[in-house]
């Protein structure tokens, strides 16, 4: 093969490599041959700290290393063989080369040695091309906000200070599953966490005609910090959606638990625990078969039934526990969906269904909302929309949101730390208002926030990790 084949080979393979190229050099050893090395840089080696977003795409490309590592090694072979085959067309003594040719014209010596030359040419001008990319890419990554980065897909965090109740044990039950575009859930909520501009108009259809509160209700004061009862070992149960019925119906009791692993393509599984220490040792005492997949993490358990938006659809169904079908099929008018207007962590997200003391509402957006979080009261029974207000506030710029009391609350980050409740919307008053109140994201991925109203409780997923908040609220 000559020269330049075997470079055009190695052009197209450095190229398609996502991963900076490995370096030749050329070297004489002590009896005057040519000797190509090839140096393979590490990933410590690389000089350039890759975004969140391209860690799948980096593990899958240390997966492919072996295969790369055997293909280096056969194109070195190859080029020694062509150095040996033109120092033998040189008049190399027998012995000294790899390949003893047979002799050769001085127009054939001419025309190895300019290939040879060009060779050696190209190579530089690859070495000298590769460390501008390098350099470039460099930049790049450094000008990519920071606080806007996801944790590594499948990362985990430990359990520190955990009570000897708050044991976890391996997943149990898990369907068979895949995600669909890898990556996506992460990516999707690659933004800047900004709250909305006030520049959409609210708006009602008509007046409020529900009662007072009633006793324990009033604005949000404080949360305290999380308490963990339950993490899931497997990938499935990386975000997902565990719920409490603030009014059961027999045999479920309020000491009964829910629990759907919203990770996959086809989520059809509702766990059911009959008590805490169930949940907490990983044992359902029933697994319902849903008629229709669940799309992502807004799901509500209230009097009896299961509250879920279809998979792929802005359809809201209602699925009897007891009779163990659809009671009822509605479509949300004009909803968002499958993306279309998410919480910034991504997840399709974009229907959220919440209870409070006040009964069942669902939260989302509109194209006439221009992204705006739109809030709806529903009938339990019908799912019919009684109500709905449109409030200022961004739904991609907040993680989460939850009801209490008829007022909307959002979360500022589902991964910083110490992250902050920073908007009220109150239905009653058709007002919000901005809000600093601490809220722990402890395990850095919060997927899923809704509000028992019967326990006066916040329930989260937070990266595998199911855990519940201890809330005040004001008198009034």
């Amino acid at each position: 093969m000559s020269a330049a084949s075997v470079l055009t080979v190695l052009t197209l393979f450095l190229r398609a490599s996502a991963q900076p190229p490995p370096s030749l050099s050329r070297n004489l050893n002590r009896d005057g041959r040519c000797i190509y090395t090839f140096a393979v840089p590490g990933p410590a080696d690389n000089g350039c700290s890759e975004p969140g977003e391209a860690v799948a795409a980096v593990r899958e490309l240390q997966r492919d290393g072996a295969a790369r590592q055997t293909e280096l090694e056969s194109l070195g072979t190859r080029l020694r063989l062509l150095e040996g085959w033109v120092a033998g067309v040189q008049g190399q003594a027998p012995g000294q080369g790899s390949l003893s040719p047979a002799p050769r014209s001085q127009g054939d010596v001419r025309r190895l040695e300019m290939e040879k030359v060009d060779l050696l040419r190209r190579l530089e001008s690859m070495k000298q091309e590769n460390t501008h990319l390098r350099a470039n890419q460099c930049s790049a990554i450094r000008d990519t906000p920071q606080d806007s980065q996801q944790p590594a897909r499948g990362g985990r965090q430990g359990l520190s200070g955990l009570s000897s109740r708050q044991r976890t044990q391996p997943d149990r039950g898990a369907s068979n599953w895949s995600f669909e575009h890898p990556g996506y859930q992460e990516l999707k909520s690659a933004i800047t966490e900004i709250p909305a501009p006030k520049l959409i108009p609210r708006t009602d259809s008509g007046s409020s005609t529900r009662a007072q509160h009633g006793l324990g209700c009033g604005m949000l004061e404080w949360v305290g910090e999380p308490i963990t009862f339950q993490k899931a070992d497997t990938i499935i149960g990386r975000y997902g959606v565990w719920m409490k019925d603030p009014e059961p119906v027999p045999p479920q009791t309020q000491e009964s638990i829910w629990r759907i692993n919203a990770v996959g393509i086809d989520v059809r599984q509702l766990y059911e625990y009959r008590d805490l220490d169930q949940f907490m040792k990983g044992y359902p005492n029933k697994v319902y078969m849903l008629p229709q997949p669940v799309e992502s993490t807004g799901s509500v358990i209230y009097r009896g039934s299961l509250y879920y938006q279809r998979h792929k659809s802005r359809t809201l169904l209602r699925y009897d526990m007891k009779t163990e079908t659809i009671l009822v099929q509605k479509e949300l008018p004009n909803a968002g969906y499958r993306g279309a207007y998410p919480y910034s962590w991504g997840g399709y997200t974009d229907i959220d269904f919440g209870v409070d003391e006040l009964g069942l509402w669902v939260t989302y957006s509109t194209n006439q909302a221009q992204g705006a979080i739109v809030i709806s009261k529903l009938d339990p029974n019908t799912l019919e929309v009684e109500q709905t207000w449109t409030t200022a506030i961004r739904r991609r710029s907040v993680a989460n949101s939850f009801m209490i009391c008829g007022t909307l609350y959002t979360v500022s980050s589902y991964s910083i730390h110490n992250a902050m409740i920073n908007f009220a919307y109150n239905t009653n008053t058709n007002s919000s208002k901005a809000l600093s109140i601490p809220f722990e994201n402890r395990y850095r991925y919060n997927s899923m926030i809704d509000y028992n109203p019967a326990e006066k409780k916040i329930l989260a997923w937070d990266n595998f990790n199911m855990v519940m908040y201890d809330i005040r609220l004001s008198k009034i």
